[in-house]
Formats: C-alpha cells, structure tokens, sequence
C-alpha cells in the first residue's frame, strides 16, 4: 500500500490508511479539534492522491478499527457480499468515483455494487467528490422503504412533522402537528422529541398521535424520539408506536456513550416487529451527525466523515424507514461554518444513500455556529437535487423545545412547488380529499390549522 506522493517538489508521506483518509477531507473543525486535519490545502490534496489510488482491497485489508475489537466493524463486516467485493477488490478509489459519475451508471447497477462496498470505501469515495459529484451521484439513487406508506419514490420529497413542545404539553403537539398536516407535512413520519424521558410521557404522546391519525384517516406513521429503552418499555405497556428510533455512533465506544449495542438494537428490533403497530418491513428511525463521536471521546483518532459512514453500516443492518442526519445540531466545534454544514448534508445523504438506506437531512445549525437561514435555505435546494427522501419541518423553521434552527413546515412545500416534487403518493392522496392539495400544488385553504379543529 503507497502511501508517498510527491507534489509540486514536496514529498508528503502519511503514516497509515487512517492519516489518509483524515486528511484528505474537506476542511472539518472537529477534525482539527481531534488533531487528525490536513495543514494546508496542499497536504490536503496529497492526502486526496494517494487516496485516489489505492484499491478498495487496500482498505478492506487495513482497517481502522479492527473487528476483533469493535462491533460495529464487525457488522459491517458481517453483511459484506464476498462475490461482488470480488468483483471490485481491485479498483482503486478514484475507478470507484468514477463509476458513480458515469452518465451510464444507473441505480440498479449502484444498488448492486453498494452490497459489495464497506462504509470506510464509501467514505473514501465521497472524499475525492466536490459538492456537484455528490448531488448528482446521489441523485441516482433511488432507496424505497415502507413502514405505513412507501416514500423514496423518485420525484417525491416527504416531511417529519416534527411538533415539539418546551412542556410535553399534548394540547400545544397537537396544534403545531395540525398546522404541519395543513401544509402537507408529515408523510415521512410524525415524529417528537419529548422533553420528559419517561414511559409514561412517550405512551401519551404515542396514544395522541395515533388519535389525530386515525379521526382524520391519516396515511402516516408515528415515533417518539425517546432513549430506546425508554420506547421499548412504553411499547411493553401497550402504547401505539409504527417505528423506533435511536441515534447511533460510528464505533462501539460512541454507541456505549449513548446507552446502546448490538444486542440491545436486535432486542428493540424484535419488540418492533412483534408489538409495534406499523405494518412494515421497515420499522426503525436512526439519527446520526459528525462529530458525536468525537464528543464522546470515542473516535479513536477516526475522521469524523468516515464515522458518519460507518454509522450508516450498523443503521443497514436493521433495514430502516429513515435515517437522518441531523448535520449542523452538534454545533461549530465540529462543522465550524455554514461552507462545513453544507458540504457534510451532502456528504451524508451520498454515503448514506450509496448504503442503501433512506436518507433524510435536517438541515439545521445551531445559534452559535456561523450559518443563517439563507445558508439553510441553499442546502435544502441542493439536497432536494440529489434526491433526499425527507428534511425536518419545525414551525417557523425555529425548534423552541431543542432550541436550534431548522426548516418550516412552508420551506417543505416551496422546495416542492419550486422543484417539481410531490408528497408520498398515499399521502397525496389524503391530501386531495381534504382539500389541502390538488394537481400536486397546495389550495387556498392549505397552512389554515384550523382544517382540523
């Protein structure tokens, strides 16, 4: 394995794979945080040619994070298809882009070769791609799921109504979930963040949501975003819940700091599919973001890019109905600027995408990070490009309970006005009879909450 180039009289010699592949990302904060960033541009680009030619062997062959001492290695290990790696063993990185790019490269060709593709190859590819590589790459990729409904369709952009509130209070959920439904939101999921981690909070919220679905004949699904065990002692107790939801990590460590592993995963995934109401097969919501795992202290001097992807490796595993990336929530100590949270929204729905997992972004950034609502406003139109399956709708674009920044309800159904893009076709369909929607364009009555009081 060469890992010495010479640029322009300069000889960079990097000591490992994992050197590599840190340094030759695009500017993070947190990787410079970790001590693990390129200095200049310039060892930035040697990191990126000697990436660009290394074969996917390479780097199967040298892992950095081995699976006798790590879990998540060894899922994504585990769900490998040998005879395609075969097929590709021998390409080098930049033949791996170059494929993804090709004009005749379509996403059934895609879907094939990802079985034979690990996470840190993945990452490896979005690393030698500029901002327009990864749109249009990721536009190919079209990835299905169903829980109540199908969204991932081409053409179709579905919304998380997400209608949280400071207190829990159900009265002030509901108000926010019904101005959602009245702009056309909710197809993805109607998912809520509770302020109060407890059984009986996550059972009233369920309880709730599943009355609003079933009055108004709601073609959706519910969630409540709680720790896992959380969910999974609630569902014991009777409550209603489509999907559960937990965030995941790159590494085992990461995963021990939020509380979880494997064997708790394939316990909660169980449960969901024998007591959950949502009819399936994909029943699971995974959160992820750069830099949680560094803020865990648990990246093992591990890029945050190549973490991300690995998060995606273990989310695969359970065959979700979405996966966000919640891009700019963690904060500037990780992706510094509006230039970082755009380039890593992007930098995640590909590798997530090129995973074969239904890709959501919150386009979001936190209120001391330096990004405003116009930089948000450019990435919910590139991502809606490539083809994301969903983003966040909050009111107002303004989370009073999580206290960040986001995407309203309204930017939703802009994005699909001024795109071309529809609602999960069933959805659609409730919307016309309500009167909220026809000829795929909002009436006049649309963002009226009053519909349905």
């Amino acid at each position: 394995m060469k890992l010495k180039v010479a640029l322009h009289g300069t000889v960079f010699q990097f000591a490992s794979l994992k050197e590599v592949m840190a340094k030759a990302n695009e500017e993070k904060s947190g990787d410079a945080l970790a001590g693990i960033a390129a200095q200049d541009a310039k060892e930035r680009m040697a990191a990126k040619l000697v990436l660009a030619d290394l074969t996917l062997a390479d780097i199967r062959n040298h892992p950095l994070l081995p699976p006798e001492t790590d879990e998540v290695s060894r899922v994504i290990e585990e769900q490998l298809n040998e005879r395609i790696y075969a097929e590709l063993r021998n390409w080098t990185v930049a033949e791996l882009r170059e494929y993804l790019l090709r004009q005749e490269t379509d996403n059934t060709e895609i879907r094939r070769i990802s079985r034979g593709l690990t996470s840190e190859m993945a990452a490896a590819a979005a690393k030698l791609m500029t901002n327009l590589d990864l749109i249009q790459a990721a536009s190919k990729m079209e990835v299905q799921a169903h829980c109540n409904i199908t969204i991932g369709q081409k053409g179709v952009l579905a919304g998380r109504a997400q209608p949280n509130h400071p207190t829990d209070n159900i009265q002030g959920i509901k108000a926010s979930l019904y101005e959602a439904l009245s702009y056309g939101i909710g197809d993805a999921v109607i998912g809520i963040n509770p302020v109060i981690d407890t059984a009986e909070s996550v059972k009233e919220i369920l309880h709730m949501t599943k009355e609003v679905m079933g009055k108004w004949r709601i073609p959706t699904q519910n969630c409540v975003l709680a720790h896992v065990k959380t969910q999974m002692r609630a569902i014991r107790q009777g409550a209603p819940a489509d999907m559960v939801f937990q965030s995941l990590a790159g590494s085992e460590d990461g995963n021990k700091a939020f509380g979880i592993d494997v064997a708790l995963l394939d316990e909660a995934d169980e449960l969901i599919r024998r007591d959950g109401t949502g009819t399936g097969p994909n029943l699971w919501y995974f959160e992820t973001g750069q830099g949680s795992e560094l803020s865990a202290e648990a990246h093992h001097g591990i890029d945050q890019v190549t973490l991300e992807a690995r998060c995606y490796g273990l989310a695969r595993k359970y065959k979700p109905f979405i996966v966000n990336t919640v891009v700019g929530f963690i904060g500037p100590e990780y992706l510094y600027d509006a230039k970082q949270v755009i380039r890593a929204g992007l930098e995640d729905h590909f590798m997530g995408k090129l995973q074969q997992l239904p890709m959501g972004v919150d386009v979001c950034y936190t209120n001391h990070m330096k990004a405003d609502q116009n930089d948000m406003d450019n990435l919910a139109v590139l991502l809606a490009a490539a083809g994301v399956n969903y983003i966040i709708g909050v009111p107002m674009a303004d989370d009073c309970m999580l206290n960040y920044q986001s995407t309203s309800y309204h930017d939703i159904a802009t994005l699909r006005e001024m795109m071309g893009l529809r609602p999960a076709p069933e959805f659609e369909r409730w919307l016309e009879r309500m009167g909220i929607m026809e000829n795929g364009r909002l009436t006049p009555i649309a963002g009226d909450p009053s519909l349905f009081m």
